[in-house]
């Protein structure tokens, strides 16, 4: 595997309230060389609301840890396209959590990993 799209996951940490990191390992899947993850509890989860508050982000790929950027999607066919990539992705494995992933409250965190680039070059 030497990019991100041929992951299964990767480690997202975000910084909380007290300056500590918190990590989360999740789905990434990657369209048109941007990629994208969602918080699988939808906007309930911590880590989603902490990046709608600017905390900082940083990626672990590969034993290495990059800042990235995540902005959130709100084009509507977008947001489809990356269900679509999920379904593609990991729905023979895991049909449950995939549609789970792609369910309304999930599908509307869907993030933009930004200064990515740096990552998808990383060894394995």
């Amino acid at each position: 595997m030497d990019t991100v799209m041929d992951r299964t996951e990767i480690v997202l940490r975000v910084t909380d309230a007290d300056g500590r990191w918190s990590a989360r390992t999740v789905w990434v899947v990657v369209l048109d060389g941007e990629a994208y993850v969602r918080s699988a509890f939808g906007p309930r989860s911590a880590w989603y609301r902490r990046v709608l508050r600017h905390a900082d982000a940083e990626v672990e790929v590969a034993g290495q840890r990059l800042p990235v950027s995540l902005q959130p999607v709100r084009d509507p066919e977008l947001v489809q396209r990356v269900s679509d990539a999920y379904r593609a992705k990991y729905g023979l494995t895991w049909p449950g959590p995939v549609e789970s992933m792609n369910g309304h409250e999930a599908a509307a965190t869907t993030l933009r990993l930004t200064d990515i680039r740096q990552v998808s070059q990383l060894p394995t």
